[in-house]
C-alpha cells in the first residue's frame, strides 16, 4: 500500500482576483504532481486589509500569513498606501491570534512575477500598464488593455501556458534580480520589520513559492 501523502496548509491575503487565481492554479499543479511529497491547501482570500483578514479567521495555534502586495511606484500616494498596509500587517500580529505576517511584494506589480515564468525580465518600468506589451509577447496574446488581460478566462488561459517547471524558472530569475540589485548597490528599505527594494524590478513573492516547493520536495532547500 502506498503511503498517504501529508497535507500542508498555507495562508495568504491578496489584492485581487489574478493573484487568487494564480495560487489556486499553483495548488492544483502541486496536488496533481506525482513527484510532490505532500499535498497543499491554500487558504487564499482577496482582502487588501490584513486586519480585516485576521478578524475573519478562526485561528488555532500559530500561523503565518503572506500578504501578496504591489509596490506600484515611489509616488506619494502609492507609498502612503504601501506603508498603511505594512502598518496594518503589524497591527494584525498584535490582535492576540498568534499570527505572523509576511510580505510578498512585487515592484511594480504582480505582473512582473508572471513575466518571470516566461523570460528573463530585468527592465525597469514606470507604469503598471507598461507590462501589457511584454505580457502579450511572452504569452502569445493580443490583449488591448491590462483589464482585458486580467479578465478571469483570459488570465486562466495564460496560466494554462505555464507549468511547475516555469515556476521554478521564475524563482531562479527572481533570485537573479535580487543579486543584480545587490550588485547595483541598492539598499533594502525596512519599515515595521518588513524589507523591500524601492527600485524596480524587485520582488520577494518568490520566497513563499520557493518555501512551498521545498516543503513538497519539488526543489532542494
Amino acid at each position: 500500500m502506498s503511503k498517504q501523502k501529508a497535507r500542508k496548509k498555507y495562508y495568504f491575503s491578496v489584492e485581487g482576483e489574478t493573484e487568487e487565481l494564480y495560487f489556486k492554479w499553483l495548488q492544483d499543479q502541486i496536488n496533481q504532481c506525482p513527484n510532490a511529497s505532500c499535498y497543499v491547501s491554500f487558504d487564499c482570500r482577496v482582502e487588501p486589509d490584513p486586519i480585516k483578514r485576521v478578524k475573519k479567521m478562526n485561528i488555532v495555534g500559530k500561523i503565518e500569513i503572506w500578504h501578496i502586495y504591489d509596490y506600484e511606484s515611489n509616488g506619494l500616494e502609492h507609498k502612503k498606501r504601501f506603508f498603511d498596509t505594512l502598518d496594518k500587517m503589524k497591527k494584525a500580529e498584535q490582535m492576540g491570534k498568534q499570527v505572523k505576517y509576511m510580505l510578498g511584494y512585487s515592484n511594480l506589480t504582480f505582473d512582473l512575477w508572471m513575466m518571470l515564468h516566461k523570460t528573463d525580465y530585468y527592465s525597469s518600468k514606470t507604469y503598471s500598464t507598461s507590462y501589457l506589451k511584454d505580457i502579450n509577447k511572452a504569452y502569445d496574446e493580443n490583449f488591448q488593455s491590462m483589464d482585458e488581460y486580467k479578465e478571469k478566462d483570459n488570465f486562466n488561459r495564460c496560466l494554462s501556458k505555464i507549468s511547475l517547471n516555469d515556476v521554478i524558472q521564475a524563482i531562479n530569475r527572481a533570485k537573479h534580480i535580487e543579486q543584480m540589485n545587490l550588485q547595483n548597490g541598492y539598499t533594502k528599505q525596512v519599515y515595521k520589520k518588513f524589507a523591500y527594494y524601492a527600485e524596480n524590478p524587485s520582488l520577494d513573492i518568490w520566497l513563499v513559492i520557493k518555501k512551498i516547493l521545498e516543503d513538497c520536495q519539488l526543489i532542494k532547500r
